[in-house]
């Protein structure tokens, strides 16, 4: 919105500054973060006198987390909401990658809203029906990948490109609506798996989002992709402004999300941000890259699905407990050690896939 202004410039005050991506994300992590800080703790004494007792916690799960009990739910709403505004008011609205990833990040919201809702007021694990959850995931991310196709580059629509080796492309023709629904439903559900200690998925969401929003910032400019030797897609940098409202927003949840948490994310935030990511891959062409620098949530969702198929095959688990984070507190680690050694790795992917760009 704020974008407009620049039609009060002379092109050389105050106004035009407006014009450029770089000024416009750093407005849109402070408003953000300042949307966290500020709605925050009224927020959170909303959920708390709405919500009762609280997320419910699994009776099999670890067994220190039943201490959590009572903790409020939904928090996702402070970062969906602080992301949505500042996007609003600091991005270019008439991009059309800005309002894709926005709709799978909302509907996405929605989604997990519903299930979150379900669980606290009928005081059980089980929210809304998984097939039912899944189809709406699939219905919206078919949407959006069809979306993107139309805005991509008559030479990269339909087409796979691979990291490192910009000259190879694999036309996937009408297979790529699909490949690209399945990354994003992929990725909402594999950061909604790994949403289940205080702190875990927040982090590691911020550290992929930072990543792939300077690859789209990269991919958008002409001059960078040439030197960088990415495809070229026009539009993308505008991406840019939405992860920074993603971070703002995602590190004033933190500040109420770190142990001992006073607010769980619950699925309303873990499928938006999951969604959102798998969208910004989608649109900057960088699907490949999302499986290395969001690596944690991948092994994240093999453990369970590991988990499940062994033990239909065999009647043993492979690991203690799935997702694999709880595996590691069934061993002894203390629920800090497990957070901050996941957030390392994250770090560790996010250098590897930045790493991708520029191979030379």
């Amino acid at each position: 919105m704020f974008y407009w202004l620049t039609a009060l410039s002379d092109g050389g005050d105050f106004f035009n500054l407006f014009r450029y991506i770089t000024f416009r994300t750093g407005g849109a992590f402070m408003t953000a973060l300042i949307f966290g800080f500020l709605f925050g703790p009224p927020l959170i004494n909303v959920l708390r006198k709405r919500q009762g007792k609280g997320q419910p916690i699994r009776e099999d799960g670890p067994e220190g987390h039943f201490v959590k009990a009572g903790t409020p739910t939904m928090g996702g709403l402070l970062i969906v909401g602080a992301l949505l505004t500042s996007t609003l008011l600091w991005a270019r609205l008439d991009n059309p990658f800005v309002w894709l990833v926005l709709f799978v990040t909302i509907s996405f919201g929605l989604i997990g809203f519903a299930d979150d809702y379900a669980k606290v007021s009928k005081q059980t694990i089980s929210g809304v029906p998984g097939k039912l959850r899944l189809g709406l995931g699939f219905i919206i991310a078919g949407i959006a990948a069809y979306w993107a196709t139309m805005y991509h580059p008559a030479d990269l629509q339909n087409q796979l490109a691979l990291p490192v080796f910009k000259d190879t492309l694999i036309n996937l023709g009408f297979l790529f609506v699909p490949f690209a629904t399945i990354v994003i439903v992929g990725s909402a559900n594999a950061v909604n798996l790994t949403d289940g200690l205080d702190g875990l998925a927040i982090m590691p969401v911020m550290i992929a989002a930072g990543t792939l929003g300077a690859i789209a910032y990269a991919v958008g400019r002409v001059d960078f992709t040439e030197y960088l030797d990415v495809h070229y897609v026009a539009g993308t940098g505008e991406i840019l402004v939405f992860v920074a409202g993603l971070i703002g927003g995602g590190l004033g949840f933190l500040w109420y999300n770190a142990p001992p948490a006073a607010v769980f994310m619950g699925d309303t935030g873990s499928l938006a941000l999951g969604g959102a990511l798998g969208a910004i891959a989608v649109a900057t062409k960088h699907e490949i890259v999302l499986a290395i620098v969001g690596g944690l949530f991948v092994v994240e969702a093999l453990s369970v699905i590991i988990q499940v198929l062994y033990f239909k095959r065999t009647g043993k688990r492979v690991f203690l407990m799935a997702p694999i984070h709880h595996h590691y507190e069934k061993k002894g680690w203390s629920e800090p050690q497990i957070v901050i050694r996941f957030w390392i790795i994250s770090l560790i992917l996010a250098v590897i896939g930045l790493a991708t760009l520029k191979v030379r």
